[in-house]
């Protein structure tokens, strides 16, 4: 069985196609700049061959045309026909309070997606798009799932999702917690449980997801109690560009100081902020790290400030538990960023991590490891994330239960 996974945005598509009798990745690559001069599709197969094209996408179907081309024929071909792919699973980022799980695509399925619009503009109108061009270029008979970037986050009891706003603003618009990373949540967790030859439901893990958009979550017996990103990905704690959590009145000062719109207020904390705001280099932590490595004072602070938000994070959802068996690294700086995991293990050394500085320095470049020693009261993972493949299988049950 051929599944093809695609994560759609306003301007990009990924994706790859995998095959699930072994779990292997047969083809992926990305369209870029579709609706702009200057596309590009980038695509590579599972023997190592890769393909560029320089081609113009006006819009989401054209771009699907040319994943199509690149699957069927040239020098990344891994299919002779479209009929090869069983299914089609969809990263969605907001599922709001409608979906509380991955589900078979429809027509209600489009609307309750459409009706999230507000709470996730640039995201689900771009989901939207994909599923309509892949049905416009696999035709109809082609089943596709829509897996939610929240729904792992469903779990949460009130006392965790519900803003101290009037309760009237909950019911009317439904502002309240949602997370999101919760499909690589999902998949760090029960890998996490699957190393420890434990069953997930006997665990208290947290699990970060740390790279340019960072979430931490708390998962206790298999369920999420709390997460860090709110109603937007913009609440939590400092991020590459993202100011994380502050005082609203912050903002509201701001405005009025300085004039901004809704719009710019938004673009000011959604991509000017965070670790480039304060250090003046980058978004990027190896540009920061090199620059606070020749003496930049804003570049070190950058770093401090995220790490102490980190280990902050950590300890309350320590708290909210009661506990914790085991925390687990993902994401690109997760996956990567040795001094991080060092600063953050260390910290946490008088409850009982054991801190292995040798696995963690040989634990990069989609490494899986375990970074304390053995015995160590709480244990350290870094395990990459994999939401494609979760996507995949959730999308290969749904498929296999439509044929029962």
């Amino acid at each position: 069985m051929n599944i093809l996974v695609i994560n759609a945005g306003s301007s990009s598509l990924k994706y790859q196609l995998i095959n699930m009798d072994g779990e292997k990745v047969i083809a992926k690559g990305l369209c870029e700049r579709i609706g702009c001069e200057g596309g590009r599709l980038e695509a590579s197969n599972g023997n190592g061959k890769k393909y560029v094209k320089e081609v113009d996408m006006p819009d989401h179907t054209v771009a699907f045309l040319e994943v199509k081309n690149a699957l069927l024929s040239g020098e990344c071909k891994v299919i002779d026909d479209l009929s090869e792919i069983t299914a089609i699973g969809h990263r969605v980022v907001q599922g709001g309070s409608l979906f509380n799980k991955s589900v078979l695509i429809d027509d209600e399925v489009i609307k309750g997606i459409e009706s999230l619009i507000d709470l996730a503009p640039l995201h689900n109108a771009a989901h939207l798009q994909g599923i309509n061009a892949c049905t416009a270029v696999f035709g109809k008979d082609v089943p596709q799932v829509a897996v939610f970037d929240n729904a792992f986050h469903s779990t949460m009891p009130p006392e965790a999702y519900i803003f101290p706003i009037p309760y009237e603003y909950y019911e009317k618009y439904k502002v309240r917690r949602y997370g999101f990373h919760g499909t690589s949540h999902r998949f760090v967790s029960a890998r996490c449980a699957e190393l420890m030859g434990k069953d997930i439901t006997e665990l208290k893990i947290i699990s970060c997801h740390l790279g340019n958009g960072a979430s931490i979550t708390a998962i206790k017996n298999g369920k999420v109690i709390d997460t860090s990103m709110g109603l937007t990905p913009l609440d939590g704690f400092m991020m590459g560009t993202r100011t994380g959590s502050l005082d609203p009145s912050v903002v509201t000062y701001l405005q009025e100081k300085e004039g901004w719109t809704p719009e710019e207020t938004s673009s000011i904390l959604n991509k000017k902020s965070g670790v480039l705001g304060i250090s003046g280099v980058s978004n990027d932590d190896r540009d920061v790290r090199a620059a606070a490595a020749e003496g930049n004072e804003r570049a070190k602070l950058a770093r401090a400030m995220q790490w102490y938000q980190i280990r902050k994070y950590i300890g309350s959802y320590i708290a909210a538990m009661e506990g914790v068996d085991a925390i687990a690294f993902a994401g690109g700086l997760g996956e990567n960023t040795t001094d991080l995991r060092e600063n953050i293990c260390e910290k946490f050394a008088f409850m009982g991590v054991e801190f292995d500085r040798e696995a963690n320095l040989t634990a990069v470049k989609g490494k899986e490891a375990e970074i304390t020693k053995p015995g160590s009261k709480i244990r350290v993972f870094v395990i990459p994330t994999n939401e494609e493949l979760l996507i995949a299988r959730d999308t290969k049950d749904i498929v296999m239960a439509l044929n029962k």
